[in-house]
């Protein structure tokens, strides 16, 4: 089993230590890089060993906050996948991080368990959007979508019918059971889907194809 290395920013202490104490505990995961700020995690990641897979990230932080380091993480990790973790829940953070490159969002009362689940879908998939956030996507993201006359990349059939199915949050083992392909053929159409419309990291991609109407909006709430 694969050993999820976790890292995490948050001013507060109490929340970096109990957050620790919870994760550690689960054979598959393990939190290991804490920063207080962005400042602080940015320089620790410049020598992480390992390299996180996964970053808790709040919002409100001093010297440098949640916001400024996704735009940095987009810029300079797009490897590193985030799940902001905050008491912001309104909507405009919402949507703001996740056009950052935000791969989820949580409110900082989850349960532990769900944290752990979207750790593990985040880890696996790329992004975890639950309902409440697909909620916000669906009446909110959709209204500053492109027309589909300006889009202006050619996709085939079957790298739109992947990016569906990347979007209805399926695994790449599951895509390839779907589409009767190996995961190795899934793994090269999801490459070439990040390359042809220049994301950085799946949830760019998924924020890109619903914004573009690319796929059909695949909300089951």
């Amino acid at each position: 089993m694969k050993t999820i290395q976790l890292a995490i920013a948050d001013d507060v202490a109490l929340f970096r230590k109990g957050m620790k104490s919870i994760l550690n505990v689960i054979e598959d995961l393990n939190l290991d890089l804490e920063a207080e700020n962005g400042i602080d995690l940015l320089e620790q990641l410049k020598q992480a060993n390992p390299f996180p897979d996964v970053l808790l990230l709040d919002l409100k932080m001093p010297q440098m906050n949640g916001v400024e380091v996704a735009k940095v993480l987009q810029k300079n990790y797009p490897q590193l996948k985030f799940i902001v973790l905050s008491t912001h829940f309104s909507r405009a953070f919402v949507i703001n991080m996740i056009e950052l490159g935000a791969a989820a969002y949580l409110p900082k009362n989850s349960k532990p368990e769900e944290v752990v689940e979207t750790i593990r879908a985040v880890y696996n998939n790329g992004f975890y959007y639950n309902n409440e956030v697909m909620t916000v996507i669906r009446e909110n993201m959709v209204a500053k979508t492109k027309p589909k006359a300006h889009f202006p990349y050619e996709l085939t059939n079957r790298e739109k019918e992947i990016l569906q199915l990347i979007c209805e949050q399926y695994t790449t083992p599951e895509i390839a059971s779907k589409l009767y392909i190996s995961p190795r053929t899934v793994d090269g159409h999801r490459n070439n889907l990040l390359a042809k419309l220049d994301c950085r990291n799946i949830a760019g991609l998924v924020v890109f194809a619903l914004q573009h109407q690319v796929v059909e909006m695949p909300f089951k709430l």
